[in-house]
């Protein structure tokens, strides 16, 4: 190629040189010059064939060819800048939204676990729990018992208090088994991992991990970190490692700060829970396979195991199944996760084959307006081939320059993801491009370009050169069904997908915030604090609760207050435990009355300061305390299951799975606990004097005063009480931004689709309304001339369009009301059947259409008769 020029150069010398020989031999012999030279010329031949034949001996024929393409359709579209331009940034939209989301699928369920060989690791879920939770007893056995696995792993998240000596902050430590790392089959960064032979039996394990990120952030890459000895929760721990970087963890969508042994457990919560089988709070063991066997000789093993648990422990085990899954995105995630991402990537696949419907109507008609020069082409000795291949070059180049712009506003975007914080919990999303979102941003501007060449090459090859030659055929545009009118009908019907998608998603959402929660988050403040991580003892706790109850309640403008152990909705979760009815005898799981019952402990005043309408009986106070009989106040789905009535409840018993009978003395009203999404469930209040000390608490106060200031003054009053005491106030609010989370998420997804989807649509329905305008604008002057009415006129202009536009919009319709079935997952109370969403549609719908036509119905109606046939 460097050659090139002056190979061409001497090949232009060589043929100049000839002729020149050729002439001055016919000169002598007695030809004029000017017959001479034409003599010499004749005998030699075409010129420029003759250096097409020597190029292609020289060359890559099909390199030559395809940098002459290059530069001819890199001409045209400097000719035609706006059209250019539209194109460009239409793709670059569409395709920037599918890296998007790609990007996003790619991160959280395509890439496996950053550890080696992730192919071969499995976490095991038991069916008794929808979150696959077991007890710290039930992991023991289970890796003990089995024969299908190396080794089994388990791990827990909780949140801590670190203190390093200065400015003690709160954090979230990964709990772990000590053969968690050696599991994972990872390497330290720095220092060392605990492993199995650190344990020695509770509490005899005080050492640290620190994630990579935290070593950075916190203590600045610091090698000497290592040795170091920090307070957990006041409890001396030693950090003897760091984590390699890019490993959060195994838990998706989660980064913790540090990693310590779950045998600390009692000085990191202040619980006893490793010896209760009932307790489970533990998240699912992992661990791999051993060479040669099968999950599904593994399933089996485990079975076996959970047979053995059940004849051993029956009053707190009962009939297991079993799954084996990824370890970092368990089912109860990862079944929503994958329906909603996997009908985010078809949607946003619609918008890219709609972008291209959109744009293949313009190069049609941009393939209209040039087939008189195809034609001359083609008449003049081109082949076929060579015109298609010129005409596909054009579409793949614009197409791979709108992909480079949307890859770069795509890769701008995941980055921004991945440091994303929409709340307190740290959210980690490791989105940040890779690989495989090069390749498919590549493919996806390769095959739109070839989706936009097929109308344009399929027209211009299939037109009647010699018609075009000699004047023009007539337009058959809108005479019969073209594939125009196909491309039209698919994209219309997309948008209106995409348009009900967001409404049903909008409306959801506005019905989550104002459905009934059975608490009232408005007016109401949260403070989460830690007894447990201010040094109090179990004898002091209750005290505590007491004295800060008091003191919110002195505070002006303050109705209620009062505690409870996890709030409804709350990124903690929910207690759960089974409950049998009064009348049975055999406690064993298979006769209870409910198998999943959420549990709240809560103090006085907590119904009255959380909103719930209580219905029967009264509430709890403070003389239910462990001198007084067992009691709890329950809702209807309790009362429904258990006691079998909603009416005369009050006085009534059930048992709790170790055979003691709570007597029912209040009824209160249904709500959410666990999700937005989740039926209706039965849940029960237990009062918080009743129970173990509960050094994590929630601490809910409700009043009309501005939250800011409330919140300034409560943090003043809670500040005397313990000015060593670790809390955090916030709006409820604020805290259910973690339930609503998904629900945010898929709205404005969504909605920033359905926006894409309808300007879309508006610039196809406008594309394809003003080429049939612009086509027949001598038609229309005819008609108008002979006294054809306007109304008539504009109805054959636009009709055909409108008519499409409505033919979509049903279509869209009917699968937008099988499409919103996958966001009901997702969004609360999402449904099609909802009479604003299907007004809302066929009223947007309209419009679009409307803001489509408008301008060329206006020049439609605006055609002078005289001045047009006088072009004519």
């Amino acid at each position: 190629m460097r050659r090139r020029t002056r190979m061409l150069s001497d090949l232009d010398q060589d043929i100049q040189d000839h002729i020149e020989r050729e002439t001055q031999d016919n000169i002598e012999r007695g030809m004029s010059l000017q017959d001479a030279r034409f003599a010499a010329l004749r005998k030699f031949g075409n010129v420029a064939r003759v250096k097409e034949e020597t190029r292609e001996v020289w060359t890559v024929v099909w390199l030559d060819r395809l940098l002459q393409d290059l530069r001819f359709s890199l001409r045209l579209l400097c000719r035609s800048p706006g059209f250019a331009i539209t194109v460009v940034l239409t793709l670059a939209l569409a395709i920037s939204a599918n890296a998007v989301v790609f990007g996003v699928l790619n991160a959280l369920i395509l890439r496996p676990l950053n550890v080696p060989n992730p192919d071969s690791l499995y976490a095991i879920e038991t069916g008794d729990s929808a979150l696959g939770y077991q007890s710290y007893a039930d992991y023991l056995d289970f890796r003990d018992r089995n024969r299908s696995f190396d080794a089994l792993a388990t791990y827990t998240v909780t949140k801590v208090v670190l203190d390093t000596g200065k400015n003690p902050s709160r954090s979230w430590a990964y709990e772990t088994s000590g053969n968690y790392f050696d599991v994972l089959g990872i390497q330290p960064s720095l220092g060392r991992f605990f492993q199995s032979s650190d344990e020695h039996g509770p509490d005899s394990a005080p050492y640290i991990v620190l994630s990579h990120a935290y070593w950075h952030s916190r203590f600045l890459n610091d090698p000497a970190v290592v040795g170091r000895v920090v307070h957990v929760n006041r409890h001396p721990f030693t950090i003897i490692g760091v984590a390699p970087p890019g490993f959060y963890g195994t838990f998706s969508f989660f980064a913790a700060d540090f990693f310590v042994p779950i045998v600390n457990h009692k000085q990191l919560t202040g619980r006893e829970s490793l010896t209760a089988r009932g307790n489970r709070w533990t998240f699912p063991a992992m661990g791999r396979l051993k060479p040669g066997v099968t999950p599904t000789q593994a399933l089996t093993d485990l079975t076996s195991i959970g047979a053995y648990l059940e004849a051993t422990y029956p009053k707190e085990e009962e009939h297991k199944t079993f799954s084996l899954t990824r370890p970092d995105l368990p089912n109860f995630l990862g079944r929503p996760l994958r329906a909603f991402a996997g009908g985010l990537m078809l949607l946003t696949g619609l918008i890219l084959l709609a972008a291209c419907a959109n744009l293949g109507i313009l190069f049609a008609a941009r393939a209209a307006d040039r087939s008189r020069e195809v034609a001359l082409r083609l008449a003049l000795g081109a082949s076929r081939t060579r015109i298609m291949r010129q005409l596909l070059t054009e579409t793949v180049l614009i197409s791979l320059v709108g992909g480079t712009l949307g890859l770069v506003g795509s890769v701008a975007l995941l980055n921004r993801l991945s440091t994303w914080q929409p709340f307190s919990v740290p959210l980690h999303l490791a989105v940040a491009p890779d690989a495989m979102v090069y390749v498919a941003a590549l493919i996806l501007a390769l095959v739109s370009g070839f989706l936009l060449g097929i109308v344009p090459t399929r027209q211009a090859l299939r037109a009647s050169r010699y018609e075009i030659v000699k004047g023009g055929a007539a337009d058959r545009f809108g005479r019969r069904w073209t594939l125009r009118d196909a491309l039209l009908v698919v994209q219309i019907a997309i948008c209106a997908v995409l348009v009900m998608s967001s409404m049903v998603a909008v409306r959801g959402l506005v019905r989550s915030l104002r459905s009934d929660l059975g608490f009232q988050p408005q007016n109401a403040m949260l403070v989460d604090a830690d007894l447990n991580m201010a040094g109090y003892s179990a004898d002091a706790v209750w005290a505590m609760q007491r004295r800060m109850i008091d003191a919110m309640e002195t505070l002006p403008g303050v109705e209620h207050a009062g505690l409870v152990n996890l709030p409804p909705l709350g990124p903690g979760g929910s207690g759960v435990t089974s409950v049998f009815t009064d009348e049975t005898a055999d406690l064993r799981p298979s006769n209870v009355a409910a198998a999943r019952v959420y549990v709240y402990n809560v103090s006085p005043g907590y119904v009255h300061a959380a909103g719930t309408t209580l219905l029967a009986g009264r509430t709890l106070s403070w003389r239910d305390d462990k001198n007084a009989p067992s009691v709890a106040v329950v809702n209807r789905q309790f009362a429904a299951r258990v006691l079998g009535s909603v009416t005369n409840l009050v006085g009534r018993y059930y048992k709790m799975p170790n055979g003691n009978r709570i007597q029912v003395v209040g009824v209160v009203e249904d709500g959410k606990y666990l999700s937005l999404t989740e039926e209706q469930q039965p849940a029960i209040f237990r009062p918080i004097l009743q129970q173990p000390p509960l050094k994590e608490i929630w601490l809910v106060v409700r009043s009309a005063r501005d939250p800011e200031q409330l919140a300034a003054a409560m943090r003043r009053r809670l500040r005397e009480l313990d000015a060593g005491l670790p809390f955090e106030i916030k709006t409820w609010n604020t805290e259910l931004d973690f339930a609503l989370f998904p629900a945010r998420v898929a709205t404005t997804a969504l909605g920033v689709l359905g926006m894409m989807a309808a300007m879309l649509s508006i610039a196809g329905v406008f594309g394809m309304a003003a080429y049939s305008v612009s086509r027949r604008l001598r038609e229309f002057g005819i008609r108008i001339a002979l006294g054809a009415r306007r109304h008539d006129v504009l109805q054959s202009a636009l009709g055909r369009s409108l008519k499409l536009m409505v033919f979509g919009s049903v279509v869209g319709l009917l699968l937008g009301m099988l499409a919103s079935r996958v966001l009901a997952v997702i969004v609360y109370q999402a449904t099609s059947r909802d009479p604003l969403v299907l007004a809302g549609v066929v009223l947007a719908m309209f419009l679009l259409g409307l803001l489509a036509t408008w301008i060329p119905a206006r020049r439609a109606l605006s055609i002078n008769p005289s001045i047009l046939l006088r072009e004519e």
